[in-house]
C-alpha cells in the first residue's frame, strides 16, 4: 500500500490554448478514499489518467510512495484501474476475465485460481465464474471489473466514473458496495465523478476541481458546512444551496427590505455586493407578520417524509430560485406565496466579485 503525491502535475494537449490541468498539488493518504470531483470538462479524468499514466504529464511530478512514476509506463506503476465502460472480454468467461492480467503476468495457474476465487467471495461473484459477460447485469459487470483490479494486489486504485452505466437504485447499492470494499481492502483509493452525492456518501476527503484548478479538498461534512468559494457552495448539496445576492448594510445582508442575519465574523469583512447562502433545510416558513423573505412557490415535489418547495424571489427587482425543504405535513400548495426565515449560522456569506468565503 501507498499513498499519492502530485508535485504541480501539468497536462496540455497538444494545440490547446491552455492546459486542461494547469498544475494540480494534492497529498493522499495511505488507505485513502480520494474522489474527484467537479463538472464535465473540469480535468478531473486527466487527473487520473495522469497518475494511471496514460497522458503525459508534460510538467511537475506524481509519486506513489516513495517512488517517482512521472515517466513511468502504466504497467510499471502498480496501479489498478477500473472504467466506465467494464472492459470485459466478452467472449471470456468471468474467471477468465479476473485472471486475465495474472496470467500476462505469468503467475502460476494454483494462484491464479485462488486470487480469484477469494476475489468472486468477497464481490458475491462465486455463482457466476463461469457465465460470459452478456449473461450478466450491468451491476454484476461492473463487479467483475471490480474483481479484475482487485486480484492484482495494486498499491492503487484509479475508478473513473465506474457507477455511470447503471441505473439509478443500481448506483446506490453499488456505491455502497465500492465503499465498504475499499474500507475492508485499506487500498489507496482515487475515484472520478461529476456526481456531488455519490462523492459525498463515498469519500473520506473529496477534492473539488473547477478549469483543471483544485477548489477545496476537504471531508465531505466541512465542503457542506463551509464551502471555500462560491463554485463549492453551489457545486455541493442537492438540491443545492439557495445563493442570492446582497449588499451589505450595517453588519446584515439586505435583499430588498428584507435583512438576512449573518454570523459576527462575516459582519466584519463584508461590504458592497455580497452573495449570502442558505442551505434548503436551513429556511423555516414563518407568517408574513414576523418580515420573512417572500417566495413565489412554483412546484412542490413531495418525498413522503419531506417535501421540496422550489419557488421565486423576486424583490426589488433582485429575482432569485430558492429552494426549501419542509416537513411533509407544511401543506404547501403550489401558486402561493410564503414568506421564510433563517438563523445567522445558518448563513453563508461570500464576496461576490471574488466568490471567496466571508463568514468563519
Amino acid at each position: 500500500m501507498a499513498g499519492v503525491s502530485f508535485q504541480k502535475a501539468q497536462r496540455w494537449y497538444p494545440g490547446a490554448d491552455s492546459p486542461a490541468v494547469p498544475g494540480i498539488d494534492l497529498e493522499i493518504k495511505d488507505g485513502e478514499f480520494m474522489v474527484l470531483v467537479g463538472p464535465s470538462g473540469c480535468g478531473k479524468s486527466t487527473t487520473l489518467r495522469m497518475l494511471a499514466g496514460l497522458e503525459e504529464v508534460n510538467d511537475g511530478k506524481i509519486f506513489i510512495g516513495d517512488k517517482d512514476v512521472t515517466s513511468l509506463s502504466p504497467k510499471d506503476r502498480d496501479i489498478a484501474m477500473v472504467f466506465q465502460n467494464y472492459a470485459l472480454y466478452p467472449h471470456m468467461s468471468v474467471a477468465d476475465n479476473m485472471a486475465f492480467s495474472l496470467k500476462m503476468a505469468k503467475m502460476p495457474a494454483d494462484e491464479r485460481k485462488k486470487r480469484v476465487d477469494e476475489a468472486a467471495r468477497i464481490l458475491g461473484l462465486e455463482e457466476y465464474l463461469e457465465r460470459k459477460p452478456k449473461a450478466l447485469s450491468g451491476g454484476q459487470r461492473q463487479r467483475v471489473a471490480m474483481g479484475r483490479a482487485i486480484v492484482r494486489n495494486p498499491q492503487v486504485f484509479c475508478m473513473d466514473e465506474p457507477l455511470s452505466n447503471l441505473d439509478a437504485k443500481m448506483r446506490v447499492q453499488t456505491r455502497t458496495d465500492i465503499a465498504k470494499l475499499q474500507a475492508d481492502l485499506g487500498v489507496t483509493t482515487v475515484y472520478v465523478t461529476h456526481d456531488q452525492v455519490e462523492a459525498m456518501t463515498m469519500g473520506d476527503r473529496v477534492a473539488v476541481m473547477k478549469l483543471g484548478i483544485l477548489q477545496q479538498v476537504d471531508t465531505p461534512l466541512n465542503l457542506y458546512d463551509k464551502p471555500a468559494n462560491l463554485f463549492v457552495a453551489g457545486f455541493i448539496g442537492s438540491p443545492q444551496m439557495n445563493l442570492l445576492e446582497a449588499t451589505a448594510a450595517e453588519g446584515q445582508a439586505k435583499i430588498g427590505q428584507y435583512l438576512v442575519p449573518v454570523d459576527p465574523e462575516a459582519a466584519k469583512k463584508m461590504q458592497g455586493r455580497i452573495t449570502v447562502g442558505v442551505r434548503p433545510e436551513a429556511w423555516r416558513v414563518v407568517t408574513a407578520e414576523e418580515g420573512g423573505l417572500p417566495v413565489q412557490v412554483t412546484v412542490v415535489e413531495q418525498l413522503g417524509a419531506d417535501e421540496f418547495v422550489y419557488g421565486t424571489c423576486d424583490v426589488e427587482g433582485t429575482p432569485g430560485n430558492v429552494i426549501i425543504r419542509v416537513s411533509h405535513r407544511n401543506s404547501v400548495q403550489k401558486g402561493e406565496t410564503i414568506h421564510v426565515s433563517t438563523d445567522p449560522q445558518s448563513v453563508h456569506v461570500f464576496d461576490t466579485e471574488s466568490g471567496e468565503r466571508l463568514s468563519a
